[in-house]
């Protein structure tokens, strides 16, 4: 403890140093008091129950004071003079930027200057710059901290938890942010602008907005001669890393690309201290007037109107973003007769929500569109359905329709593969008609057996009589099919067994004696044979 009361003598902790180093290297200079309010805002509602305000003040600054006093001793910071209430400023040296620069994750060649003689005039500007930044941000105390206070304390600490969010963290906002219309970013040219504060917030929905602060001093030509210098600025573009021409804001900053047709330029946020002899309430109207071009967009059929590159210029009372915040209803956007809420005021609500209505619909046609695709997929259905109904065989037996699988079963097959034997019958009187017939169908297992292999090669159709018109046993049916290489073929094939027995006793009787299969098979002899010839010939040889 000797050894850290030694390097800091008033005591202070990483804690509180880091506080300072994080709002000195945003804001560049500041009071003791903002540097609480913003880094330990828990602090503000500890010492509330003081005697007076001096004393309140001095009780929640004492620690960040504390801080001040020993980063000076290592020469970190600095005083630079006082308000015109009397608070001293302060601000970092070269060396503290550095340090500031890893606490806010910065490069240091983007810390900007350290902002020496700021507090020789007062630095009213400055410190509106720094009550804008508090007023946008809206620090949350830490409940965790204040467990041991009073229960009053923690309601109101409580009530300001509740509160709505600010914007950002300490570490969104730039100040004092060079604009160049020519030069670069480090030596920036003639006619550009200098941004009061620059926020970037993409988590919080803003990922890019420019802040003025003015204290009513300015006209209404001076300010709008401001906002020509950004036009500028939006309008220039510089080759990227990749070769390619952009925007030169783009280069430095990065936000979602805008729709075809409706890209506007990041939007400009004008906050009015009112402390000078301006009165904004006059100085507004006439403001939108000279700056009508850079920021009026074009009226659609919806209702909404598109901002190609045009600036959405919006305009806020300090006083009235340090009641209600960004969240409340207390910025108007140039071209609108409404005060809104920041984000609708930067924004486009009215195109969102005829995006949404569009999608809405788009949404609906597609649901009708595939309902009647369904329809007639459906219609399609059952309109071949009947045609298939309407072609189902009846039975001629029963008149009963065939089920899917008689149906299927009686239809023709493939080469090779027989068809059924009755394709007229349903299965009930094709079964009937096999058992009256005698057919293999309705016969035993060991029937099947023995009619075996010779089946696959029967015909389709059971064969009828030449003579009598008779349908063929199953017996005559195997007699006179062919079913192997010499094996011989009955001598009257389509002939019944009855028609052929007596063809055979009629024979017998006109020639006695003579058995006409000899004679049959002498006359196959008798044929000579034919002299082969060609390369069959040769072969054989």
């Amino acid at each position: 403890m000797a050894g850290k009361r030694k390097m800091n003598p008033a005591g202070s902790t990483n804690s509180y140093r880091g506080d300072v180093l994080r709002v000195l290297g945003a804001l560049k200079v500041a009071t003791a008091d903002q540097i609480q309010r913003i880094g330990a805002p828990h602090l503000t509602f500890r010492h509330a129950d003081k005697e007076t305000p001096s004393k309140q003040k001095q009780g929640r600054t004492a620690s960040h004071t504390g801080a001040l006093s020993d980063m000076r001793k290592h020469g970190l910071s600095e005083n630079g003079g006082s308000t015109e209430t009397g608070d001293s400023l302060r601000n970092l040296t070269l060396k503290g930027l550095e340090a500031a620069s890893y606490e806010l994750r910065r490069p240091v060649t983007e810390m900007g200057s350290t902002a020496r003689g700021a507090g020789s005039s007062g630095a009213s500007h400055p410190m509106a710059v720094n009550e804008t930044v508090i007023a946008l941000l809206r620090p949350k105390p830490n409940m965790a901290r204040l467990a041991d206070d009073p229960p009053h304390v923690q309601a109101a600490a409580q009530a300001a938890v509740d509160a709505p969010d600010g914007i950002g963290t300490i570490a969104s906002y730039w100040t004092e942010v060079p604009l160049p219309a020519t030069g670069t970013w480090n030596t920036p040219g003639k006619g550009g602008a200098q941004a009061d504060l620059v926020l970037t917030a993409p988590q919080d929905q803003v990922p890019l907005l420019f802040i003025e602060v003015d204290n009513c001093h300015e006209t209404a030509e001076e300010l709008a001669d401001k906002l020509e210098k950004y036009a500028r600025f939006f309008r220039r573009n510089a080759k990227d890393t990749d070769g390619k021409e952009r925007p030169m804001w783009r280069t430095r900053w990065t936000i979602p690309e805008g729709r075809y047709g409706d890209t506007p330029h990041p939007p400009v946020l004008l906050v009015f201290n009112r402390i000078g002899e301006r009165n904004p309430n006059r100085t507004v109207p006439r403001l939108q007037e000279l700056t009508r071009h850079l920021w009026q967009g074009e009226r659609q059929r919806g209702g909404h109107h598109l901002y190609d590159r045009k600036i959405p210029i919006v305009a806020v009372g300090l006083r009235n973003l340090r009641e209600h915040g960004p969240a409340g209803p207390v910025f108007l956007r140039f071209g609108r007769d409404h005060m809104q809420p920041l984000l609708d005021a930067i924004g486009n609500p009215r195109r969102e929500a005829a995006d949404a209505r569009e999608r809405e619909e788009s949404k609906a046609r597609h649901a009708e569109y595939q309902a009647q695709v369904r329809r007639a997929a459906q219609e399609q259905a059952a309109k071949r359905a009947a045609e298939r109904e309407a072609r189902r065989p009846v039975c001629t037996g029963c008149g009963v329709k065939f089920t899917d699988e008689r149906w299927e079963a009686a239809q023709a097959t493939d080469w090779g593969t027989p068809t059924d034997t009755h394709p007229h019958l349903c299965d009930g009187c094709k079964q009937r008609a096999s058992a009256a017939a005698g057919s293999p169908a309705a016969g035993t297992r060991e029937h099947q057996t023995e009619v075996g292999q010779h089946d696959f090669r029967r015909n389709a159709r059971r064969p009828v009589c030449a003579e009598c018109g008779t349908d063929f046993t199953d017996e005559r049916w195997r007699a006179v099919e062919r079913v192997g290489w010499g094996m011989a073929q009955e001598p009257r094939p389509s002939l019944c067994g009855d028609c052929d027995q007596r063809h055979e006793t009629d024979w017998e009787q006109a020639w006695p004696g003579v058995n006409h299969r000899d004679q049959e098979q002498d006359q196959d002899q008798a044929v000579p044979e034919q002299k082969a010839t060609g390369w069959f010939s040769r072969l054989r040889g």
